[in-house]
Parts: structure tokens; C-alpha cells; sequence
């Protein structure tokens, strides 16, 4: 079983209108609601390639039910939320038909009391015994410790259970010196971490912060990834236009399911990189389109060296 955390979950909406112009009434042509948050998006691709998922984190209130009643009907995936009294966020985006760009609105999640917060820690602990593999994605909801994601990547690794994260700014900071097995950032949280705008230098300066991995996400460009066993860049064939949203989880999802495949590391970043360009040619936040995702794994390319024995 692989168990992803995703602290700040969310109800992810999508609209979609003709043309989307500021100051401007629009009519909405169709609307798709789907359950979100950084680590239940990573959990809906792994269970789509045929792994067993569990998703832990926070939900509340009204629209925490909706987000669990659509997880529910997503095969494969075991929803081990803790409850909260806040409500869980939404987030919005806006799909502008005619240019094919997306608009991304997103509110800031609930507080979660310190109690609360206790109970997570326990739950999480509790579910570490039959994990795999962990993934620990998104920004910290109000409330939380900033060194949370540290505190946790600490807890699996004494458990001796690899670790992904995947967050930003000083959690990802306090998380990277905590030693998890790999992060995922994009170029500008990696820039922010280690202050180099050169993105082969940063994912080496990444590592001896810490991190056993470093795997950036460079966009439309592909993956740069700087491991124990070499360095690798990987490119798709060309740039995908669509709905970004959702892309970097499946790249995290490619990972995490390469990592317990025990995959060598560039077919998992082919993997990951194919993942996430058919994330971006789907039409709903989220969601990746298999056919892409078939074509598109044979015609990633990747190139670098492995490591001297």
C-alpha cells in the first residue's frame, strides 16, 4: 500500500466558459467536481496504474463530505481522513475554451487546532506498518507546525519507509533537512530553496541539503533529476496544451509507483513525465488521459549519466 498525505485536502472545481475576459458575466458550459489537494491527486493516478492507495490528511464540514463521498467511488483508493471542524477548501479553475489557458483560484483551507493536529500524528503513525512507500504533498493548512512535513518524513524513515515530498517555501525548507528519499519541486520552489536560478546547480545543492533525490519540475521542459545514481534530464516531444493543473502529482505519482517497482531511474522519470504531460491534455483538474499518457511514454526523451560505480 502506498500512503499519501495531503494536510490541506480540497474539492477541486472546475468551469469551463467560451472565452474568459475580466470585469466580464460569464456562462458557465460545463462544471465537474472531483476530490483534490496535492496527495489525493497523487492518489487517483497510482491507483489508475494499478497500485493500492490509502489518503490520510484533514476533511470538515460540507464540502470534507463531498470530497469523501467522491473518493469513495474511486476504485482503489482508501480514504483514511481525519476529521476536523473547519471546512475543507475549494479550489477553482476556469478553463477558458477558446485559448485552452486555465485560471487557477485557491482558498487557503481551515484552521486545524493543536488536538487536531495530535490526532493526525497518531493516525499517521498508525498506518505507517502497511505502507510501501510515502508521499507527503501541499501546503500546510493554518494551524499546523511549519516543520510538520520534517516531523513526518522523520517518522517514516525511522519506520524505514521511503519518502517523497512535495510542498514549498519553509516547510519544504525543514522537510529537505529531515533527509525524505526524494523531493519534487518546480523551478521556482527549487530557485527559492536554494537560492540558484541555474536549475542543475540547485538540484545539487537540493541534495546536499538533504534530500536523497532531487527531481524538478521544469514545466513544458520535462524533469531534471540529480539521485545517488546519476543525473538524468527528461523531455517529452513537445508541448502540451491544457489544463496544467494536477500535472506535478502525476509526475509524483510516476515516481512514487517507479520507486516500489524498483524501476531504474530513467524509465521512472519517462514515467513521470509522460504522466504529467497527459495530465495537462485532459480536460477535467486532476485527471490524465490514458491514451496520451500510452502514446506519450515511448516518445519521452531521456538523456544523462549514471553515477560511477
Amino acid at each position: 500500500m502506498i500512503l499519501t498525505v495531503t494536510l490541506n485536502t480540497a474539492l477541486d472545481i472546475t468551469y469551463r466558459v467560451r472565452s474568459l475576459r475580466p470585469h466580464a458575466s460569464h456562462r458557465v458550459s460545463e462544471v465537474t467536481e472531483r476530490p483534490g489537494g496535492k496527495g489525493v491527486n497523487v492518489a487517483r493516478v497510482l491507483a489508475a496504474l494499478g497500485h493500492e492507495v490509502t489518503v490520510t490528511g484533514f476533511t470538515g464540514g460540507a464540502t470534507g463530505r463531498v470530497v469523501q463521498e467522491l473518493l469513495a467511488s474511486v476504485p482503489g483508493v482508501v480514504d483514511a481522513l481525519v476529521p476536523i471542524t473547519g471546512a475543507t477548501r475549494r479550489t477553482i479553475a476556469v478553463v477558458d475554451e477558446r485559448s485552452g489557458d486555465t485560471t487557477q483560484l485557491n482558498e487557503p483551507g481551515p484552521t486545524v487546532a493543536r488536538t487536531e493536529w495530535s490526532a493526525f500524528q497518531e493516525a499517521y503513525e498508525a498506518l505507517l506498518p502497511t505502507a510501501s512507500a510515502v508521499a507527503l504533498c501541499g501546503s500546510l493548512p493554518p494551524g499546523v507546525p511549519v516543520g510538520a512535513y520534517a516531523g513526518l518524513v522523520r517518522t517514516a524513515r525511522s519506520a524505514g519507509i521511503p519518502v517523497l515530498l512535495d510542498t514549498s517555501g519553509e516547510p519544504l525548507r525543514r522537510g529537505v533537512a529531515a533527509r525524505p528519499d526524494i523531493i519534487k519541486p518546480n523551478a521556482e520552489e527549487l530557485a527559492e530553496l536554494t537560492g540558484s536560478h541555474d536549475p542543475l546547480r540547485a538540484t545539487q545543492d537540493a541534495r546536499r541539503r538533504g534530500a536523497g533525490a532531487v527531481v524538478a519540475s521544469l514545466g513544458p521542459e520535462g524533469l531534471l533529476a540529480a539521485t545517488r545514481d546519476g543525473r538524468w534530464r527528461a523531455t517529452p516531444p513537445a508541448p502540451v496544451r491544457g489544463n496544467p493543473t494536477g500535472a506535478g502529482d502525476s509526475a509524483v505519482a510516476g515516481l512514487l509507483s517507479g520507486l516500489i517497482e524498483h524501476l531504474p531511474w530513467p524509465d521512472r522519470l519517462a514515467r513521470a513525465t509522460a504522466l504529467s504531460a497527459a495530465t495537462v491534455a485532459a480536460p477535467v483538474a486532476g485527471e490524465f488521459d490514458q491514451g496520451a499518457y500510452a502514446e506519450l511514454l515511448g516518445q519521452v526523451v531521456v538523456s544523462g549519466e549514471a553515477s560511477a560505480a
